[in-house]
């Protein structure tokens, strides 16, 4: 854990401040509601949040009989909703520690915030000016008392935007990303576990910053992360230079377009290896820079969500029917029931041909809605091997939260009934979906400073955490995922749930591994299988770690580790260690083929045009065969355990079987 940082309130001035105008005058509050008016001249809050410029504070101080967990809300009922702030310190006036804060999570701009109050200790609960100078009402309920997930620790970052958590020094480890014009601000996350070691990486100007959303990945594949900004007025990617000590060159779009960016992501669109880079347009159909690996790119509109008026806000690259490569899922925002607002998903057929299986005229997959939401939250949450969706309300006008189940056959249901997400009324513009307290089963962080705890059958829990939404990663390198919010990190307290962490190095593929399929097998205990896939950019704007993390429970033995790569080569590593870090480079076990020790019989082989499966009571689903150099020659679907040879040259071929159980087992074949 790293070292506290005192943030320090010095008063300027030697102007007398009155009750709730400073923190020495803070007025002493315990549960109920409460009348908040602001005062020229009043102590201005050191900011918990993003940077602003407030001018007025409001101050209460906190101090309980028992421990409680305590929440502070502005969204009051039968009230006007009001665009507050709220910071909540530990310590003493003079030296204090910034524990929770909240800007827009209590919904309709207002704050909501709880932080776990020991009896007898005061706290400290600020309100400040940055957005409206309203009157305003707030309550005060106390809750009973639970042991944070998340300990908040103040840190302190130069840098406009505050959006990013991501490699950027090529160590794997996630560090903290911050860019402001002709400069990126970064904390490199030390090997040691020490902390941080801060660093501004010079870079070249442009009137594209990163306004709307950011994104990252290596475009030009020379081993170091680039950046990805979009703006109201354009798009640009931030090169990082051959030893990623600076960037060094910029692509923008053409300066005589028109692009109202929203949510970026680096995907290879087209599978040649190389990333490219999408942008979602808000007025207009979206746009791309397809990378053609040389160091050139063609920006190109068109193709990929073509409503002419827009509404494109969270793109989200997901592998929805598990075919190997990356459908594109669009959350859209529009109000007065315009047709811009129908969710759209196009699947991915290969070769640059996208079909369209959700929109405002088909909807054959189930997944077009006309919510109005910024982003949606995709993960296996019932552990079954596909992706299922959850596609959050940013407001509920036209629709509320929906949990999309997905069938398998290309089709999605509404589940969201008795799940917990009926009545969950927490609305923000980012969802994220993480396993946060490594239990093996994914969550939803949305609005409300609100975790909904997956319990593992179907139903989730809602835990308020001490903060808002930020971009997530592994801040300490304990294995457990942390939040990155503005002024502050909220560390993961842990627990003994167990844990695995997989680094990706492409070489076929683009370097990150971007669009690979992750999966881990097991037996027994609460689940057998949990599948991932490796993206950059979710939620709507924040950039989060592009390292791969699994919570296994109380699970102490992984069978399989499966890495699917875009290129189509498959990594298997049986028995891998729990509770670290592995780093997988494309193609490394291919050279290292033998047998598992399963009662597996191949025959025959050598073969001239087929060869048998043998495998008792299990069955073979599909056949990858690969050259020894790596290179995929084959996928078949497997009817009757049969393998068919018959086209391949002569030589010896390594082939990767998939069971109807999931699993895979590696071998070697020889084609006569």
């Amino acid at each position: 854990m790293l070292k506290r940082i005192t943030l320090l309130l010095a008063l300027s001035g030697c102007c007398i401040l009155h009750a709730q105008q400073s923190c020495d005058q803070a007025v002493p509050i315990g549960e109920g509601q409460y009348n908040a008016t602001f005062t020229t001249g009043s102590e201005v809050p050191v900011n918990c949040l993003e940077d602003g410029s407030p001018t007025m504070g409001i101050w209460y101080s906190y101090t309980g009989t028992e421990d409680h967990n305590v929440i502070i809300s502005t969204n009051i009922a039968g009230q006007p909703n009001h665009d507050t702030r709220v910071m909540v310190y530990s310590g003493e006036c003079g030296s204090l520690n910034c524990i929770a804060s909240d800007d827009d999570n209590g919904g309709s701009l207002t704050s909501l915030v709880v932080f776990s109050a020991v009896a007898e200790e005061t706290y400290y609960i600020a309100f400040d000016n940055r957005w409206e100078e309203n009157d305003f009402i707030f309550t005060v309920t106390e809750t009973v008392f639970q042991l944070p997930m998340f300990a908040t620790q103040n840190i302190s970052l130069d840098g406009d935007y505050k959006i990013c958590v991501t490699d950027l020094n090529g160590d794997y480890l996630d560090d903290i990303v911050a860019p402001s014009n002709g400069t990126v601000h970064v904390l490199y996350q030390n090997q040691d576990g020490s902390g941080f070691t801060s660093a501004a990486l010079t870079a070249p100007n442009t009137q594209f910053m990163p306004g709307w959303s950011m994104a990252a990945g290596d475009f030009d594949k020379n081993g170091y992360n680039d950046l990805l900004y979009g703006n109201t007025y354009g798009a640009t990617i931030m090169l990082a230079n051959e030893d990623g000590t600076a960037f060094s060159d910029i692509i923008e779009s053409p300066s005589n377009f028109s692009l109202f960016s929203q949510r970026t992501n680096f995907v290879d669109i087209n599978n040649d290896g190389n990333l490219d880079a999408f942008v979602c347009h808000d007025i207009a159909p979206n746009v791309y820079f397809l990378n053609d690996g040389e160091g050139g790119y063609e920006f190109i509109q068109g193709g990929l969500g073509d409503y002419s008026e827009g509404g494109n806000y969270g793109s989200i690259w997901v592998d929805y029917d598990n075919d190997g490569d990356q459908d594109l899922f669009i959350a859209k925002c529009r109000g007065g029931g315009d047709l811009a607002a129908m969710n759209e998903l196009h699947r991915n057929d290969g070769n640059m041909t996208f079909t369209t299986v959700a929109s405002a005229t088909t909807n054959e997959s189930n997944m077009a809605d006309m919510v109005q939401t910024w982003s949606s939250a995709w993960g296996d949450y019932d552990n079954d091997g596909y992706m299922d969706a959850f596609v959050g309300a940013s407001s509920f006008a036209s629709g509320h939260h929906k949990l999309m189940h997905n069938n398998g056959d290309g089709t999605f249901t509404d589940v969201t009934a008795g799940t917990g997400f009926e009545t969950f009324n927490g609305m923000t513009h980012d969802h994220f979906a993480h396993d946060f307290n490594n239990d093996g089963f994914i969550d939803v962080f949305g609005g409300s400073n609100t975790i909904m705890l997956n319990n593992g059958d179907m139903t989730f829990s809602p835990m308020i955490v001490p903060g808002g939404s930020g971009p997530i990663g592994d801040l300490n390198n304990d294995g457990f995922l942390d939040i990155y919010n503005g002024n502050k990190i909220l560390f993961n307290n842990g627990n003994d749930n167990n844990w695995m962490k997989i680094t990706l190095e492409g070489n076929e593929s683009n370097r990150n591994g971007i669009g690979a399929r992750v999966e881990i097998h097991a037996t027994g205990g609460t689940w057998t299988q949990q599948i991932r896939d490796v993206r950059s950019g979710d939620s709507f704007e924040y950039m989060s770690s592009l390292n791969v993390h699994f919570g296994l429970g109380q699970t102490e033995t992984v069978d399989q580790l499966v890495i699917k790569w875009p290129s189509g080569l498959i990594d298997v590593i049986n028995n891998p260690t729990i509770n670290q870090t592995t780093h997988v480079t494309e193609g490394e076990t291919l050279g290292t083929l033998q047998t598992q020790k399963i009662s597996l019989t191949l025959y025959p082989n050598p073969a001239k045009s087929y060869i048998k499966a043998d495998m008792q009571n299990n069955e073979i689903v599909s056949a990858t065969i690969y050259s020894l150099n790596g290179k995929v020659v084959s996928t078949i679907q497997v009817t009757d355990n049969t393998i068919p040879v018959e086209n391949l040259a002569q030589g010896t071929y390594g082939i990767i079987l998939k069971d109807n159980t999931g699993k895979y087992f590696t071998t070697k074949i020889i084609k006569e």
